[in-house]
């Protein structure tokens, strides 16, 4: 994977996501935040197209456990090469870079 450019990575951390219960940027999002993403995610989890979430369920637990083994607060506080991995799992930028 070709390095993170300062502008990939503004992105990536302004991106706002839907957590709890309102819109947030994604590099504000917390340990708590991305538990509580992957929970709700994984109880929509079940037949048919709904099977398509269980991926994006366990790259919310994923980012998670990192948060938790880098010892980090939020998601912004994650190195660059972490968050250009993890974002296209978690749907923060589409995986292939465009939804078109």
């Amino acid at each position: 994977m070709a390095p993170a450019t300062p502008t990939q990575l503004e992105e990536i951390v302004n991106r706002q996501v839907f957590a709890g219960e309102a819109n947030r940027r994604f590099g504000e999002l917390t340990l708590s935040d991305a538990k509580m993403q992957a929970d709700q995610l994984r109880m929509t989890v079940g037949w048919g197209p709904m099977a398509r979430v269980a991926p994006v369920a366990r790259a919310w637990r994923e980012l998670a456990l990192t948060m938790e083994r880098k010892g980090v607060a939020t998601v912004g506080e994650l190195d660059p090469e972490t968050l250009m991995e993890l974002a296209p799992k978690l749907w923060i930028v589409p995986p292939g870079g465009s939804l078109l």
